[in-house]
């Protein structure tokens, strides 16, 4: 049974506590920087599955905003799902990752090359804090 993916998010890192829960830091909803082409350290996906069984293989990739080339792509990640109830929360951890321009990226999460999942991350041009820009 091909499972559900229940939750994809976007941060700049996780961290895991003793007890097992993750915390995730800095969300994204927005890339919002000065200048492009902009180059961001260390990116991370964190999809979280449900209601499957069996093995399975994602793959986690950012499309640029023409909606064709491969910005970057992670993985394969195999994971198993021993039964139904269980939950799997896979970390993909991208460095170096270029935005070349403004514009709207897609972020694709597949599960054994089957689309599951297809949403925006936006990248827009802020102008820099005023005591940047006074320096």
């Amino acid at each position: 049974m091909t499972p559900d993916l229940q939750s994809s998010i976007i941060c700049d890192d996780v961290r895991q506590e003793r007890n097992g829960k993750f915390i995730l830091i800095g969300i994204y909803d927005v890339i919002g920087v000065p200048s492009y082409p902009a180059m961001f350290q260390r990116v991370c996906i964190v999809n979280r599955w449900c209601c499957g069984v069996g093995e399975f293989n994602q793959r986690t990739r950012i499309i640029s905003p023409d909606g064709k080339a491969v910005t970057e792509s992670g993985g394969p990640i195999r994971f198993t799902m021993p039964d139904d109830s269980a939950t799997v929360t896979n970390i993909e951890l991208f460095m170096n990752v270029k935005f070349e321009r403004e514009g709207t990226y897609w972020i694709e999460v597949l599960v054994d090359d089957q689309m599951k999942l297809r949403y925006p991350l936006k990248a827009v041009r802020v102008s820099p804090p005023a005591h940047e820009r006074e320096g």
